[in-house]
């Protein structure tokens, strides 16, 4: 195999690696944002002996996953009072944050997957990664902290191989 294919099968590679590195990281965005909007929905259903209802007056409490607006928590319940009691998190901040974050989330994922400005998407997904591992350090979140981390090693490399990714728009970007 001469060095001129050798370098074409390594780019190949880098492509490869950039795409799907790429696709990772915005439908992890992408569905992060989502499940802001996510809920439980609680129902009652006629209970069913051997699939059949008998009884349409015995019923059993069903619950399923549901996605709504009126769902939507940027910042999850239970983690915003530990933020609210935190003196380094400001109020106003807090509740910015709350109400963006979702919406930036699927916004930044719709862009790094369409490959819309990929740089400039992958560094705000960034910062908005340092933004969060800075609240979990405020109320010593180590698991979450470390999974943040990882992530930005991701971003990392997303951008140092940005160049060999053929399927962007705004390319400069």
């Amino acid at each position: 195999m001469s060095t001129e294919s050798n370098e074409s099968s390594n780019k190949l590679g880098l492509i490869f690696a950039s795409v799907l590195l790429r696709l990772w990281l915005g439908v992890r965005a992408l569905q992060t944002g989502i499940e802001k909007f996510a809920g439980i929905k609680m129902s009652e259903e006629g209970a069913k002996i051997d699939g059949q209802v008998y009884d349409p007056d015995l019923t059993v409490e069903a619950s399923s996953k549901a996605y709504s607006m009126a769902n939507y928590h940027g910042v999850p319940e239970a983690l915003k009072g530990k933020f609210e009691a935190e003196p380094l998190m400001m109020g106003w901040a807090l509740n910015i944050y709350d109400k963006v974050l979702g919406p930036a989330l699927i916004l930044l994922g719709l862009t790094i997957l369409l490959g819309i400005a990929s740089r400039v998407s992958l560094l705000i997904l960034g910062l908005v990664y340092i933004s969060l591992t800075w609240g979990l350090i405020l109320i010593n979140q180590d698991g979450g902290i470390a999974w943040l981390g990882v992530h930005m090693a991701l971003i990392a490399m997303a951008l140092n191989w940005a160049n060999y990714n053929p399927l962007r728009i705004l390319k400069k970007w």
